[in-house]
């Protein structure tokens, strides 16, 4: 059995980011295991989760990846674990679209796990009373076992909305008086990720845990998680999820070439944005996986075959990566596999704002004022070293930046919209994809990679 509490609010900006990634750290500073996970697609809040527990961060999203391998995965990640702490998106209801779908509250439920509230206390006393028992009464196949009141501005106020919410029924479980202490910069996507302020990401994370050991109540959040029942699944697993994928429709994965294809994934300050699950399928599927810096290293790792490159802020580190010549000609001259979400495409592209970047697509790349923003229900209208026609794919979009000229033949489409760019061995898009929802994603492109060292890539 996992010990378990999902993190929620009534709305974003209530503080739940502060509390669940405090009390990862405070409880991982008192020698708890704590597997971190986060509601959603988001990639930003689980690198500070990462860095609060030295566990990796964790999504948890049934739009991505169907709701029957939300609680296998959780349970893959929690591997080992004490407790894990499950930070919720926006409020606890709000789902994708017009219904409660990939909620915070359907993710709690599919993991039977106990929800505690943070409040935000400010500019109100004993309304707080109703406003949790709206959410403990709105949907009653879920438990509020616990409020932690956030933003509270005086001792006096502490007791009012304490003494509301002994009649409600719903325990207060910590107390968090106003303060700038504990701040995150935020971008235009968000908050800015661990990796780009390590330094002060880690100083952060000390207030954090220190200002949630100090105002709640980390006995009783213990107790609460030790409530939830155990999960009647098994633990995901990447090469039990691989069997009886193909690699290529009518070839087996892994039966046609020999090796283990190195495959190079990007990483570094300027491409934080990956789900951990990718790399553990494509070790599954026989990879040998290595990481390169875009920012620092001027070739790719010696014997790849492969290349994957996430997404994260070029733009944000666009000179610096223009300016390391020597790996963006690499790229460019490389004749591998590459596969390639949102800043991966951007890295791709001839320019990114008027500087210089790797030139393997013929387009350019800038910043506007418009957030491209969303779940896509996605259908493959083009095979592809990754994609089969007519497959269909959920996935997210995330950016604030465009690529022109578009593609005259789109590798996907949806609904009011195509992207991607293919040809036989280049896979690029703004598309976020989950591969734990479609491991044969995997299984394609470490038998691509295998092929390109044998002297080609399977059409």
């Amino acid at each position: 059995m996992v010990a378990r509490l999902v993190i929620a609010a009534p709305a974003s900006g209530a503080g739940k980011t502060t509390v669940a990634t405090g009390l990862m750290a405070a409880l991982t500073r008192r020698g708890t295991a704590v597997s971190p996970h986060k509601v959603g697609p988001d990639y930003i809040d689980p690198g500070y989760h990462s860095l609060a527990t030295g566990r990796p961060g964790r999504n948890l999203d049934p739009w991505l990846v169907g709701e029957e391998l939300v609680a296998p995965l959780f349970l893959h990640g929690a591997a080992g674990a004490d407790l894990a702490v499950v930070e919720g998106v926006m409020g606890l209801y709000d789902g994708a679209g017009t219904g409660e779908f990939a909620s915070t509250a359907h993710v709690a439920r599919l993991l039977d796990a106990p929800v505690v509230l943070v409040v935000d206390a400010a500019g109100q006393s004993r309304s707080v009373a109703a406003l949790v028992h709206g959410f403990a009464s709105y949907d009653t196949r879920l438990r509020l076992g616990g409020v932690i009141l956030n933003r509270v501005g005086s001792a006096r106020h502490e007791d009012i909305c304490r003494a509301a919410l002994a009649e409600s029924g719903v325990p207060v479980l910590g107390a968090i008086r106003r303060s700038d202490a504990v701040a995150t910069p935020s971008r235009h996507l968000g908050l800015v990720p661990a990796a780009e302020r390590r330094a002060q990401a880690t100083r952060d994370m000390d207030a954090a845990a220190t200002l949630i050991a100090g105002s709640c109540d980390l006995e009783g959040l213990l107790r609460l998680a030790r409530t939830a029942p155990p999960l009647r699944t098994r633990p995901w697993s990447p090469g039990q999820a691989l069997r009886g994928t193909e690699a290529v429709p009518g070839r087996a994965a892994g039966r046609s070439a020999p090796g283990a294809p190195r495959i190079a994934v990007a990483g570094g300050p300027a491409f934080t944005f990956g789900y951990t699950e990718q790399t553990e399928l494509l070790t599954a599927a026989g990879a040998e996986v290595v990481t390169f810096d875009p920012l620092t290293d001027e070739a790719l790792p010696e014997g790849s075959r492969g290349v994957v490159i996430g997404g994260g802020f070029p733009e944000v580190h666009a000179a610096e990566l223009s300016a390391n010549e020597p790996l963006r000609k690499e790229v460019a001259a490389f004749d591998g596999p590459i596969s390639a979400e949102c800043a991966g495409l951007l890295y791709l592209a001839r320019e990114l704002d008027g500087r210089p970047m790797c030139g393997v697509l013929d387009i350019q790349a800038e910043m506007t004022g418009k957030l491209t923003l969303g779940y896509r229900d996605a259908v493959a209208v083009r095979d592809s070293a990754l994609t089969v026609n007519g497959e269909r794919y959920r996935g997210h979009e995330f950016h604030r930046t465009a690529v022109g000229p578009p593609p005259e033949r789109p590798l996907f489409r949806w609904r009011g919209g195509a992207d991607g760019f293919a040809d036989g061995r280049v896979v690029a898009s703004y598309l976020h994809l989950h591969w734990a929802g479609s491991p044969h994603l995997a299984a394609r492109f470490v038998e691509a990679c295998r092929w390109a060292g044998e002297g080609g890539i399977p059409g």
